[in-house]
């Protein structure tokens, strides 16, 4: 079954701008579904569309079998979406918030009271759950967004940026508590500027690009096509220039760190065994930017020009 059902999906404007175009894609249910690209690319009228604040121009949504034209508040019962900006009121406390939440799908005051320890307790907030919302930080503001979406325990979970301006230590503790959730059953589909995000997270990805789908396929296949990858290498020793290696391409970025391209058929194995004939020994490296990166880089530029 799928959880999302996007066909034929179109969004015009009146001054003749075309935001989707013709998109179509599914979200099998139980799935963690990155939904990625550049700035203008659709995915905000995308998202708008399936939380109903903005009208489609044609085509079909359904969301877990429910036509959102059809059953609006079947489909919209089975959602939880949490948007970029914060939108409560910030005189309030986040007990009052999801009390207030939980209203408006009709959960009594009894069933929600657990729900609420619960999502608070998961999420780091339980402690602050009668402090008003504007003495709280942007990080636990963005996790009681997240705890508010789920109150109603929804079965697909839309997240728009939902670690944007937290620091790593939370941004971890957040992918933690979203694996759990979706180990349990929650299809999440995430939207993120932090590519490693994605690339850490999600099984399966669609990618828009000026209004059009340009990639919808799984991680894994995805990342597969990239054909080669850049790395940074740090040196025991300093190098004068960065030496030539048949096949490789070589930059010095200082005296003692190099950056390279690796071609996926040529590997790190055999080029470290020709550094080291040529007395350069690695003492670290990492990737210059995460895989996906690299190729959402690659795919968006060849989508511009095409």
């Amino acid at each position: 079954m799928y959880a999302l059902t996007v066909t034929n999906l179109c969004k015009s404007y009146p001054n003749k701008l075309q935001a989707l175009r013709d998109v179509s894609f599914n979200v099998v249910d139980g799935d963690f579904f990155a939904l990625l690209g550049p700035n203008g690319a659709g995915k905000s009228t995308l998202i708008g569309i399936l939380s109903s604040l903005l009208d489609k121009t044609s085509g079909k949504v359904s969301i877990l079998g429910y036509d959102i034209d059809q059953d609006f508040r079947a489909a919209k019962n089975l959602m939880g979406f949490v948007p970029q900006e914060f939108n409560f009121n910030v005189f309030h406390n986040p007990e009052h918030v999801l009390y207030n939440q939980a209203g408006y799908y009709g959960i009594s005051n009894r069933e929600v009271k657990p729900r609420i320890e619960y999502y608070l307790k998961q999420l780091g907030l339980w402690d602050k759950r009668r402090a008003m919302i504007r003495t709280l930080s942007g990080g636990m503001r963005r996790r009681l967004m997240i705890a508010r979406a789920l109150i109603h325990d929804p079965k697909m979970l839309i997240l728009d940026e939902p670690t944007a301006g937290v620091d790593i230590e939370l941004r971890r503790l957040m992918w933690d508590f979203l694996i759990e959730l979706n180990l349990n059953g929650t299809t999440i589909i995430l939207t993120t500027h932090y590519l490693e995000e994605a690339e850490f997270l999600c099984r399966n990805i669609a990618i828009l690009d000026e209004g059009k789908l340009i990639a919808h396929e799984s991680m894994s296949s995805l990342l597969n096509k990239l054909e080669s990858e850049r790395y940074i290498l740090y040196l025991q020793d300093k190098l004068a220039e960065a030496p030539s290696i048949p096949g490789y391409k070589l930059w010095k970025i200082d005296d003692s760190t190099l950056e390279v391209e690796v071609a996926k058929e040529l590997g790190l194995s055999n080029l470290f065994k020709l550094l080291t004939q040529k007395g350069i020994k690695i003492t670290s490296m990492r990737n210059k930017v995460s895989r996906l990166e690299e190729l959402f880089l690659r795919l968006t530029t060849e989508a511009v020009w095409e």
